[in-house]
């Protein structure tokens, strides 16, 4: 029996993207009233953030599943490299995660009884393809990936059941469909709704001809029949929407029969620029009257929308300061690749974060003294307060806006030929070169980067002084630029802080006392 179509109840207006900046490829479950969210996460660490909402539109986020170096080793990973494209299941009484390391290993599995862990170490399964997921189906489970076909710019979509305490495929994996002709069928799903199958899946790459598509079948192994009028969700023939590149999307029942859909997207900028990365949007699932689930408005995503028919659950204001004053840092804080334990500390100079720069540089694929969050919105202050007088012209500290090692700004504290200075450094495909330098006194200084969506201004000096030192463009961070160079890019900019003995062990910490993440109006 096919799903019956039905009329999506929706109240309450609420505005995409339900959570903003780099968090790509969300998938979802739901456990009675609750809802749980994951995204991929590439080469930072802790990895796979989980979030959880009662609303599908507030979410807040309890931490990560992959917070050990024994469940992820991102050491030596290239930038876009690590985990992508996670699958979020729960089934009896655990939740499930099913993951890639692309370049760490290949597929594996980790289970938790409650989201916020603590979660296993790795059930490894395979090594080839990316997006695996996972169906529980009575008392089989089938594992669903893409891999490698004929044509290396088309992957097929393979299966096998699978032994989740083991990670063991019974039987081996096989091809189940080739998609629609799209390029990179990817992000497969499996779902059984009533009796039938619907296998979902990705095409056209993740740039502007994005989109989803879907097939059915009454046998989990098809043969699967596709929807006439695919894609379902694509705006690749509307390039004129704020909205662009959506799909990789995962489904939702409600427990009143409605469905929804989670997916990706992006919000190009000036001339079909973006650097915010790929975000995670929500939309409707209405059903035809023949069965096939339509995401969106005809198939385009809203950023004003009208939300599910569920009581309105708002989060408190996240706070705009940290103050590094809790043993932990904040669960938006990440490192790139997994951090050395000596580089930094909340606890050797209470109340601040202190940072000892290694002889890790912000140019390296290794892991510098660096924590970073998402830029979430195009309009925001980010501020910090610094304690650092370098010893050595080798020492630096300060703040950075990066898309990788080869495309970031940074403003530094430094020493130069006569003294303490700021210097505002541009580093783009792999060059760098000083925008400008102001000498500085000792003492405690703020360090300000002001964002638009066009522009990043840098401001520093001592606190209730803070003086302009060069403003430059976000398009060189975007993934338009990056990809233009040749380089991967899956990610989006992040803003943070860092230290760097630049080839040798500081001499040094710098504190950090607070940091400061204001959004305006984008």
């Amino acid at each position: 029996m096919r799903q019956r179509p039905h009329t999506v109840q929706r109240k309450r207006p609420f505005r995409n993207p339900v959570i903003a900046g780099f968090h790509p490829d969300p998938s979802i479950c739901r456990v009675r009233d609750d809802f749980y969210l994951i995204t991929s996460s590439f080469e930072y660490f802790p990895g796979v953030p989980i979030f959880h909402s009662r609303d599908l539109v507030h979410w807040r986020q309890l931490g990560h599943v992959l917070t050990r170096a024994s469940q992820l080793d991102l050491r030596g990973m290239r930038s876009s490299g690590g985990i992508y494209a996670p699958t979020l299941r729960h089934a009896r009484g655990r939740f499930y995660v099913v993951t890639t390391n692309v370049g760490g290993g290949g597929h594996f599995l980790v289970t938790a009884k409650r989201p916020e862990g603590p979660w296993s170490d790795p059930i490894w399964i395979d090594d080839d393809g990316i997006d695996p997921s996972l169906l529980f189906d009575g008392e089989s489970v089938y594992y669903t990936r893409d891999g490698k076909g004929p044509d290396f710019d088309h992957p097929l979509v393979y299966q096998g059941k699978i032994d989740v305490e083991t990670g063991k495929i019974d039987g081996g994996l096989r091809p189940i469909w080739s998609g629609t002709g799209g390029i990179w069928p990817e992000g497969a799903h499996l779902y059984k709704v009533g009796t039938t199958y619907y296998l979902m899946a990705a095409e056209g790459g993740t740039g502007y001809d994005h989109c989803e598509v879907v097939a059915r079948s009454s046998q989990p192994f098809g043969p699967f029949e596709p929807y006439p009028g695919n894609p379902i969700v694509s705006h690749r023939l509307h390039r004129n929407d704020p909205v662009q590149a959506t799909g990789h999307a995962d489904l939702v029942e409600l427990a009143d029969g409605t469905w929804w859909a989670v997916l990706l997207g992006i919000r190009p900028r000036g001339g079909r620029h973006h650097h915010l990365g790929r975000e995670t949007f929500l939309a409707p699932v209405t059903w035809t009257r023949d069965g096939w689930p339509l995401i969106g408005e005809g198939g385009r995503i809203e950023v004003e929308a009208t939300g599910p028919a569920l009581a309105r659950t708002r989060l408190p204001r996240a706070p705009t300061r940290d103050d590094f004053d809790g043993r932990d840092l904040a669960p938006e804080w990440n490192f790139v690749r997994n951090p050395y334990r000596r580089d930094w500390s909340l606890s050797e100079r209470p109340g601040h974060l202190r940072l000892l720069g290694s002889s890790v540089t912000l140019d390296q694929v290794d892991s510098p003294a660096l924590v970073v969050r998402s830029q979430q919105h195009f309009a925001v202050r980010c501020s910090a307060a610094v304690e650092f007088s370098p010893r050595r012209p080798n020492e630096e500290a300060g703040l950075t806006v990066r898309s990788n090692e080869d495309f970031r700004y940074d403003l530094a504290i430094c020493l130069g030929k006569f003294g303490l200075e700021a210097v505002l450094r541009q580093r783009v495909g792999g060059r760098s070169r000083v925008v400008r330098r102001r000498s500085m006194k000792e003492g405690r200084l703020t360090l300000e980067v002001r964002a638009s969506a066009e522009t990043y201004r840098f401001f520093v000096g001592p606190p209730g002084g803070l003086q302009p030192l060069g403003s430059l463009a976000t398009r060189p961070l975007s993934a338009e630029t990056v990809g233009a160079s040749g380089r991967s890019y899956f990610t989006g900019t992040r803003i943070g802080l860092y230290a760097t003995g630049n080839g040798s062990l500081s001499t040094v910490p710098a504190d950090f006392d607070w940091f400061d993440y204001v959004p305006g109006a984008d």
